[in-house]
């Protein structure tokens, strides 16, 4: 059924190329020029040629056996071993178990609402004043102890930066 779609539709492409080529002579002599006539003949060309090449593209993809409800059989290829790796596994540290994490705990209710509240007034800390530490309190104090030139690697170094925003 496919390929008499695909000859119907070669004879309608035919035919209409035919009927542009016999209704260009009948258009006024003057009312194109040879750029135009050339312009035209391009365009058509393209067409033709484009769908010539579609064509024959399906053509090729139905003769492989795409189509006509079954796809071409597989390739056997030899299968390929390789040892395996191991690897050390990954130790993650969670924001809870950071130097800054547990300075802030040590501080009271009060405190750490405190520093929550200069965070967020500098504009570090867009979550809830709730004194609790968490991944958006431990952002913005990243954030701040950086651009303030502050490292955060030990506790002593992390009240340094909560005594700062404190006092």
């Amino acid at each position: 059924m496919l390929l008499s779609v695909m000859n119907a539709k070669t004879t309608l492409i035919a035919g209409l190329t035919a009927l542009s080529i016999a209704a260009v002579p009948a258009a006024p002599a003057l009312a194109w020029g040879d750029k135009e006539k050339g312009f035209a003949a391009g365009v058509a060309t393209a067409v033709i040629v484009d769908e010539l090449l579609k064509n024959n593209r399906k053509a090729k993809l139905y003769d492989q056996g795409y189509g006509q409800g079954y796809e071409p059989r597989p390739t056997y290829r030899e299968p390929t071993y390789r040892e395996p790796t191991y690897r050390e596994p990954v130790r993650t540290v969670s924001v809870y178990d950071t130097p800054a994490a547990r300075a802030f705990q040590s501080y009271s209710l009060r405190e750490r609402k405190a520093i929550q509240r200069n965070l967020r007034a500098w504009g570090y800390y867009r979550g809830g004043i709730d004194g609790s530490f968490g991944p958006g309190t431990y952002n913005a104090i990243t954030a701040y102890a950086r651009d303030e030139g502050q490292s955060l690697r030990s506790t002593s170094a992390a009240y340094g930066v909560y005594d700062g925003l404190l006092f």
